[in-house]
């Protein structure tokens, strides 16, 4: 199986193309599932924000066309998307999600949304059942990573975020924003947020607006601040808009619905009085021509991103804890992996031996007599723990060569004790419940505590896995 990323973000691709692919929240969970129809495909999910749109997915081979599912479900010539967008594969893709997660790969660096959209998109594509152990594992290790880089390093001080860069550039066209009126078109998160910045800065009233009714009051009654919120009814939008001077519009709708027309209509009614639009929503709400009427200032996520940058210099320093931070839980998780991976052969190992234990044992029943509970337990405990002693160097030394990623020492290893591949996919089969390395079981947490006392009874599947696990949990504490 090989783990596969494709996607486009803001680096790779204009607003222009990001808006055609962009899936709505709603279409999620459909476009999840006809990516898991695709042949060669066994698990995925997808991240869509208005910054990016990643496909990850576990596939069979190397020609699974996941790519061309992007082209064929959005209708855009494969020769035009190639150029946009970038693929990882394995490692590569461990590494960018986890990146990804820890919000190393924004536009704001830093920035704590994406975490909570990664963990929207695990959601849906959990509940559309397109993932399971391998995905599951993978993701939960990306967010605890994401988590510790934000801990343990300053990436999340000195906010620079859309909605300050979106409060600075208010400041720069009206000077002050003492008795200004917000208009907030959709119920996004990241528009509240811009909302509650521009109140705190002496914004004086504020407009909500949704096509859902139901939503917009529940925002309106959620809103943190000291103005309470106006409901404005969406047949009302026009009316209303004409009344804003900031307009921050976050709808799902796939057409701009802010166009030229409706900005000489509010210009008219307003006196020529200035309107500032932020458009922060993938399609784009505002028509780019909006721009070239005087007295409208319309700034796309693009144009918020460039002005962004003037802002990062501090927090691109601590980036580079996180950076190495990040790195470190990548090398981690595939250690991890990989000493997991071996359990395999480790437990057809056992079974082996168990099996030499028990015929030794049969074949000298004759010669030992009758014996009564005692003695028979004698000998289980005597035999076992003889087993063990000589089974833990090469147990030891599968493990290292796991961790150390020397395939030709497993193989090797393995020959030495005639571990062949049926006995390992044979174990593997056996145990696959207990084994995968991508199990969501709560043994392979890092909370999970070793098992350093193990009963006679225990069987040869439960001793590896006990050994695996506890090493694996002392990693992740380390």
């Amino acid at each position: 199986m090989t783990l596969a990323l494709i996607g486009v973000n803001h680096k790779t691709a204009p607003i222009a193309l990001r808006e055609k692919i962009a899936i709505g929240r709603d279409e999620l969970a459909e476009t999840t599932r006809a990516l898991a129809a695709t042949p060669g495909i066994t698990e995925c999910m997808i991240v869509s924000t208005c910054n990016r749109v990643e496909l990850l997915s576990v596939v069979e081979g190397a020609d699974v066309p996941v790519a061309a599912f992007l082209s064929h479900r959005f209708a855009i010539d494969a020769s035009v998307l190639a150029p946009h967008l970038y693929e990882y594969r394995d490692k590569e893709a461990v590494s960018h999600l986890f990146r990804m997660a820890a919000s190393l790969d924004s536009m704001v660096v830093g920035e704590p949304q994406i975490l909570g959209q990664v963990k929207e998109a695990f959601a849906v594509a959990r509940a559309a059942g397109t993932v399971s152990g391998q995905l599951e594992h993978l993701l939960q290790s990306a967010f605890a990573a994401a988590k510790k880089a934000r801990s343990e390093t300053g990436i999340g001080s000195n906010s620079v975020s859309i909605a300050s860069v979106a409060v600075d550039l208010a400041r720069k066209i009206f000077g002050s924003l003492e008795g200004r009126t917000v208009f907030l078109v959709g119920a996004g998160k990241m528009s509240e947020i811009a909302a509650r910045h521009l109140v705190q800065q002496g914004a004086g009233a504020i407009l909500v607006c949704n096509r859902t009714a139901e939503r917009a009051r529940r925002m309106a009654e959620e809103f943190q601040g000291s103005v309470v919120p106006e409901v404005i009814d969406y047949s009302q939008l026009y009316d209303a808009a004409s009344r804003a001077d900031i307009v921050i519009s976050s709808t799902g709708a796939p057409h701009p619905i802010f166009r030229p027309e409706h900005g000489q209509a509010f210009l008219h009614k307003r006196r020529n009085r200035p309107m500032f639009f932020i458009d922060i929503a993938v399609p784009r709400d505002v028509d780019p021509l909006m721009n070239k009427l005087d007295g409208i200032f319309v700034y796309d996520i693009d144009d918020l991103q460039q002005v962004a940058v003037a802002h990062m210099e501090e927090r691109s320093r601590q980036a580079i804890d996180a950076e190495a931070l990040i790195a470190a839980e990548v090398d981690r998780f595939h250690q991890r992996q990989r000493t997991v991976n071996v359990a395999p052969a480790i437990v057809a190992l056992q079974k082996k031996a168990e099996e030499i234990r028990v015929a030794e044992i049969e074949r000298l029943h004759s010669r030992l007599g009758v014996l009564n509970t005692e003695q028979l337990a004698a000998v289980e405990t005597l035999t076992r723990g003889l087993v063990n002693k000589f089974l833990h160097p090469p147990m030891q030394a599968l493990k290292q060569a796991a961790r150390e990623g020397d395939s030709a020492k497993l193989d090797a290893l393995c020959e030495e004790w005639s571990v062949s591949p049926a006995a390992q996919g044979e174990a593997s089969r056996a145990g696959s419940s207990q084994t995968n390395p991508a199990s969501p079981d709560p043994a392979l947490s890092a909370e999970h505590p070793a098992n350093s006392a193990r009963p006679a009874e225990e069987s040869p599947r439960r001793n590896v896995e006990s050994a695996t696990t506890s090493e694996t949990g002392a990693e992740a504490r380390r």
